[in-house]
């Protein structure tokens, strides 16, 4: 079940915290396997302020931070502008590749999480901490999102001021936010489909050693290899290999066409 299967014990979190017990419970229960409870229940019990980000990552625990935290945001984002259907509920299955085992725990944080009075915006940054080190992850998060948001018919205008909070709450530039809603970013000169500067997030205006820098640099987050010693999830390590593929196309037809 990998990441999903945490999620099923830490959905008793809700029953004394919000969503935000979820990943309390989450972290407990690893704490728990572990023999270090007491190390955490201490503090809790006192009444001691507690960023539930902080105790999930003290055990490692980013997959369990990086299932709650979607399963909270599409949860919110579905019922943002009136009932939840189906179809998104398809839609979030589908985009992050909940497993049949793990569908009825998930499906209990699902609805806990679409009901609950709390804001989304707080599991949105905890994400956005979680996985500072890799836009990326943070980038795909986001265009599954607006997927599940068109999952029943065009994006309206409350599903987009919800989606625009998510983007500003993850940190994101206005590149990866374009790509996200699937928009070509204004440029002096026209760009087909496959602008290969769209694809690394770049201006055509950049320099040949802006350019290699930004590619290094997006090889380095967006590897297979890297991602998967980061903690990233194993899903989301697997489609890694597309962008890396499409990163290095971009690269390589900048290079043909500036003579590089």
């Amino acid at each position: 079940m990998g990441y999903w299967g945490k999620i099923i014990g830490g959905t008793a979190g809700f029953f004394v915290g919000g969503p935000y017990g979820a990943v309390i419970g989450a972290a407990l229960g690893h704490a728990a396997d572990s023999g270090s409870v007491e190390s955490i229940r201490r503090p809790f019990m006192q009444g001691t302020a507690y960023n539930p980000a902080r105790v999930a990552s003290m055990f490692g625990r980013r997959d369990e931070v990086f299932a709650i935290t979607v399963t909270v945001l599409a949860a919110k984002l579905c019922k943002c502008d009136g009932p939840v259907t189906r179809l998104e509920i398809d839609a979030f299955k589908r985009n992050f590749r909940v497993p049949p085992a793990s569908a009825r725990g998930i499906g209990r944080l699902f609805d806990q999480a679409r009901d609950s009075p709390d804001s989304f915006e707080p599991y949105a940054a905890q994400l956005a901490e979680t996985f500072a080190d890799n836009r990326g992850v943070l980038e795909q998060v986001l265009t599954s999102l607006f997927k599940i948001a068109r999952a029943d018919g065009p994006l309206n205008a409350r599903e987009q001021e919800y989606l625009r909070r998510v983007h500003r709450r993850l940190l994101l530039d206005q590149i990866s936010w374009d790509r996200a809603f699937g928009e070509t970013p204004r440029a002096p000169t026209p760009v087909d489909d496959n602008d290969p500067y769209l694809e690394l997030g770049v201006t055509r205006s950049a320099s040949g050693e802006e350019l290699r820098a930004t590619w290094k640099r997006l090889m380095r987050e967006n590897h297979p290899d890297s991602l998967a010693s980061r903690g990233v999830p194993a899903d989301f390590v697997a489609r890694a290999g597309e962008k890396v593929a499409r990163i290095n196309a971009a690269w390589d037809r900048i290079k043909r066409e500036r003579g590089l």
